[in-house]
């Protein structure tokens, strides 16, 4: 490797995965550097959500490696909470926050290291952890609602809140799917702002359909179809492939 060349966060080599006698990921080859930002885009069936599956171990390949880090650790090997462990976290297209605790709370009980619900809430916050959690608090646009129960939040609060969690979590490479569905411009606007704010800081994989958002946020963009990498560059260089045209954006006109 060069000096000038970034390691490698995320590589998988040869990836396979068949349900039911259908491949849902077929060869799959992919790497990216470490502190990159990659929107991954394609039609529906194309294979994206089980690819975060198997990143995260909720689903094991058939064949193919799937190496994390410059340790290059085979995530193959490991379990869905020993991935966790490693530094991977992942948002849902749906929010999951604790509807019933503050923003504060939620934060709180994303921390690395914390210990469960009640012992994480019944203990005394240590003047590190709230620094951490209202530097979070900064970094995701709520200052102002930290003491506000997560349930009351509208929808593009509550993505932010759960972005948050995984910057609590410590996480190295964020898996976020599809962040700007269901919301407004302007939620949508300021949450291309926040992940290009977290760009260097951490690794990022963003899913996402909307390519006024992709074209917000994206330096490089994958397109899957049919579980394989089609093909690669930026948004200029995909939208005006031939084969993406046919595959994905010709049937999106709407995007």
């Amino acid at each position: 490797m060069s000096a000038a060349a970034k390691p490698s966060i995320l590589a998988a080599e040869g990836v396979n995965k068949t349900f039911d006698g259908f491949k849902a990921i077929n060869d799959l080859n992919f790497s990216m550097d470490e502190g990159e930002l990659r929107t991954v885009i394609g039609p529906n069936g194309a294979g994206k959500t089980t690819f975060l599956d198997l990143i995260t171990g909720r689903t094991k390949p058939d064949v193919g490696t799937i190496r994390f880090g410059s340790e290059g650790v085979d995530l193959i090997r490991k379990s869905e909470y020993e991935i966790y462990r490693l530094g991977i976290g992942r948002k849902f297209q749906t929010p999951t926050v604790y509807t019933d605790h503050t923003v504060f709370e939620n934060l709180l009980l994303s921390l690395e290291g914390s210990r469960g619900v009640f012992a994480t809430l019944f203990s005394r916050v240590t003047p590190a952890q709230r620094d951490r959690i209202r530097e979070i608090l900064q970094t995701i646009g709520l200052s102002a609602k930290e003491d506000v129960k997560a349930g009351s939040l509208a929808h593009g609060q509550k993505q932010w809140l759960e972005i948050g969690m995984l910057l609590a979590q410590n996480a190295r490479l964020l898996l976020v799917d599809e962040p700007a569905a269901g919301m407004t411009d302007e939620e949508t606007a300021k949450t291309g702002e926040l992940l290009l704010s977290l760009v260097g800081k951490h690794s990022i994989i963003v899913i996402e359909h909307d390519m006024v958002f992709v074209r917000q946020i994206a330096t490089k963009v994958t397109v899957l179809h049919q579980g394989h990498v089609l093909c690669e560059g930026t948004v200029d260089q995909v939208q005006s492939d031939e084969r993406v045209i046919e595959v994905y954006l010709g049937r999106s006109k709407k995007h």
